[in-house]
């Protein structure tokens, strides 16, 4: 009888110990996120072409449309009220930027006329309505755009004694302007200038 049962306890044991080494595999073989990487290495590449072998795409200078012309309207809208704004407040550094040469010569002697007439400008820009490309057109080494804006303003002249000669400070009006843009395309600045207001 005592035989019989160390032969139960030898069997016994063994199914306990082979139950424990499963479970020991199953537990040991189990990722649990704190293991280290297999590829570390990996991580550390980026997922880009090698720079020798990017090739930039090069611009179809002839065209302006989709989000280049989206972008370039964007631009002109903020030039279109920053000119205004500064011409209105005889800030000639800020136009400088924005004109081109002969340009910026022409509202230079404006705001000179002006203030040597003490005539005072205040000016208020509401809102630009639409602005929409009605002219492109690439010649040689320069771009020319010529855009038609629409926007509202609040515009009024003051003499040296402070009374109104011109405009309504109360009384916001519509006003449409079409203005040519050009860059140079060799130039290292991508920045567009004020090159004529179109009489219509």
């Amino acid at each position: 009888m005592s035989n019989s049962f160390g032969y139960l306890d030898i069997i016994l044991l063994g199914m306990i110990a082979g139950f424990i080494i499963l479970r020991l595999r199953s537990i040991l073989g189990r990722k649990t996120g704190h293991e280290s990487k297999i590829y570390p290495s990996f991580a550390e590449k980026e997922f880009s072409m090698p720079q020798k072998d990017v090739v930039a795409e090069k611009k179809n200078l002839e065209i302006l449309e989709g989000n280049d012309k989206k972008e370039f309207l964007k631009g002109a809208e903020i030039a279109y009220e920053s000119i205004l704004t500064s011409f209105a407040s005889g800030d000639l550094i800020k136009l400088k930027s924005l004109l081109s040469p002969n340009m910026f010569s022409n509202f230079s002697e404006a705001i000179k006329s002006r203030n040597k007439e003490n005539i005072k400008s205040e000016f208020t820009f509401i809102g630009m309505k639409e602005s929409s490309v009605e002219n492109y057109e690439k010649i040689k080494d320069n771009l020319f755009a010529t855009v038609k804006f629409v926007a509202e303003v609040i515009s009024v002249k003051k003499d040296k004694e402070n009374k109104i000669i011109e405009g309504n400070p109360d009384k916001i009006k519509f006003v449409t302007d079409s203005w040519k843009f050009t860059r140079n395309i060799n130039s290292k600045s991508p920045n567009w200038h004020l090159s004529e207001i179109i009489s219509k």
